[in-house]
Formats: structure tokens, C-alpha cells, sequence
């Protein structure tokens, strides 16, 4: 039987993945916010120079969401919510 992670749990991993990839982003002029899992997809926020860069969808797809579907087999996809 596989153990499924809960609701709660998988926040937390995700929550500490994020602050994991943080300082990259930082260091090029961006960050990363968490808005919400829900339905087997974290939303994420892209913030500063990572908001508009041209590589923005390859970070997104590439980066983040590999890192963290290969951490949390939960996660279907990562999206970015733009404003």
C-alpha cells in the first residue's frame, strides 16, 4: 500500500522546497512566493526580475517543477500566477 501524504504535509515539503530554490532566484533579481496547492497543482507566484525574464517558463517547468514533482510524486504540475 502506498502511503499517501496529507493536505497539510505536502504544504510543508512544497513550503520547504521553495525556501530551498529561494536563494537562486534571489541571486538573480527574482523570488519565488507559494499561493496555494490544490487538486494535485502548487500555484506559485514568479516575483521580481523572474516575473518578466524571457527563461521564465523553462525556470518554471525545468527548475521548479521538476524539483519538486521528483520530491512530491503528488504533484501533477507547477503554475505560475501572473498579475
Amino acid at each position: 500500500m502506498v502511503n499517501k501524504m496529507k493536505q497539510e504535509d505536502i504544504e510543508v515539503k512544497i513550503l520547504s522546497l521553495i525556501d530551498k530554490m529561494r536563494p537562486f532566484l534571489i541571486s538573480d533579481g527574482g523570488n519565488l512566493e507559494f499561493v496555494k496547492y490544490e487538486n494535485n497543482v502548487v500555484y506559485v507566484k514568479l516575483l521580481g526580475a523572474c516575473s518578466e525574464c524571457p527563461m521564465m517558463d523553462i525556470t518554471l517547468k525545468d527548475g521548479i517543477e521538476q524539483l519538486i514533482i521528483n520530491e512530491i510524486p503528488e504533484v501533477k504540475e507547477v503554475r505560475n500566477i501572473a498579475e
